[in-house]
């Protein structure tokens, strides 16, 4: 899916429900993003898709790659946390990735994870808002993302914020006997 930046139209502003809060990107934070990515995804319908998600050394292999790379984006890489408890303990709960694509002109939304237990509150619209944010204010003029199109929920999420289907690719999924996601 892509979303293209229209110069003039306004960009909402990403918002929190009250008690959580941002984290910028921080090389410190790797493997926090690594178990986010994991915890949303491993018993997830993405992980039939990307096998990748289905492991944690994986996950944090994957995100350390992601981290490495020249066109890796900071301001389009964040934490959403929360605090909680008698000890005001910080719980991280979503994370998203971004990089640039081709000429720098064109931003990718790798990973949009919420684990389960903080969903439906509208923090993956938000992750997305302020990744787009992010891009737009490194100079991107279209951002992309994949979109497994059985999540049904995420294809509408991101269709709400003005992506559209740019190209359809069919991959094949499979479970492995005795495998349970």
């Amino acid at each position: 899916m892509r979303f293209d930046y229209v110069e003039g139209t306004p960009l909402p502003e990403p918002t929190l429900p009250p008690g959580y809060f941002w984290t910028s990107w921080s090389a410190a934070q790797t493997t926090t993003h690594a178990r986010l990515i994991y915890t949303a995804f491993h018993r997830d319908l993405d992980a039939r898709v990307f096998p990748t998600f289905r492991s944690y050394d994986a996950c944090e292999r994957l995100m350390r790659a992601i981290a490495s790379k020249k066109d890796f984006v900071p301001k389009a890489t964040w934490l959403i946390g929360r605090r909680g408890g008698p000890s005001e303990q910080i719980d991280y709960c979503a994370t998203i990735q971004g990089m640039l694509k081709g000429d720098g002109t064109v931003g990718g939304i790798l990973n949009v994870a919420v684990i389960p237990t903080a969903r439906r509150r509208g923090l993956g619209r938000a992750l997305v808002l302020k990744a787009l944010h992010g891009f737009r204010d490194v100079g991107c003029v279209r951002t992309t993302l994949e979109a497994t199109a059985e999540n049904a929920g995420a294809v509408r999420l991101y269709a709400s914020l003005g992506f559209v289907v740019s190209r359809v690719s069919y991959v094949e999924s499979y479970v492995e006997t005795g495998k349970q996601f």
